[in-house]
């Protein structure tokens, strides 16, 4: 089997297990998404969207976010962790999309990088969900679930980008990370994979596989 016929099966199986496959975090326009990305660095999504309501009201518009301060930014962010240099990267960013791109949130990797605070995990994001582009989004349930099915040897996440874009349809690669993110929770776990819970252990190359690399009997789903 090839890297890119396991990867159409990974494909089509996630969809068939995860049919909505949407992004955890809560955001009405590009602008709210590209700052509870920036806030999900090292925090959970869930504790990003218990923090973002009042952050949001109090800075309802890109104008308010730039007439703001990091001390009250960061007042409004503390409990999401390392308050003080997200503060001051939501604040920078917003100013240079006033200033350099017109009050518009960029569609494109290179000019999303250009913003302080956002890597390309945060752009790609932006560009799959926001406007519809073609993204691979590698976060650590992405870069670790790849690995385990054998779809990338790579553990960089601009390597394990780019072997993802050669091998997934484009139209599908941004809901595949997505769906990696909801699978990554419920059964291909850090701590653990439950592969006897997984519908890709029939493919995956380390499904089955013990600690130690010993092969472990089949296991069924429940």
């Amino acid at each position: 089997m090839t890297t890119k016929e396991r990867a159409l099966l990974a494909v089509a199986a996630l969809k068939q297990e995860y049919p909505g496959a949407v992004c955890s975090l809560t955001y009405q326009d590009p602008l709210q998404l590209l700052i509870a990305t920036r806030l999900s660095a090292q925090c959970t999504d869930a504790r990003v969207n218990l923090i973002t309501p009042a952050l949001f009201a109090r800075f309802p518009t890109l104008e308010a976010f730039c007439q703001g301060t990091e001390e009250e930014i960061g007042g409004l962010i503390r409990s999401c962790g390392f308050y003080k240099i997200k503060s001051k990267d939501i604040l920078a960013a917003c100013r240079m999309i006033r200033d350099e791109f017109g009050g518009e949130v960029p569609d494109n990797i290179d000019d999303l990088t250009r913003l302080p605070g956002v890597g390309r995990k945060t752009a790609n994001l932006v560009v799959g969900d926001i406007y519809h582009k073609p993204a691979v989004v590698t976060d650590t349930h992405c870069i670790r679930i790849s690995g385990r099915l054998g779809l990338t040897r790579n553990t960089a996440p601009q390597k394990v980008e780019d072997d993802l874009r050669a091998i997934l349809p484009p139209e599908d690669s941004n809901d595949f990370c997505h769906r990696l993110v909801l699978h990554g929770r419920a059964v291909c776990t850090a701590r653990k994979a439950l592969c006897g819970n997984c519908c890709m252990q029939g493919f995956c190359e380390k499904a089955g596989v013990g600690p130690n690399g010993e092969k472990l009997a089949p296991q069924k789903r429940p």
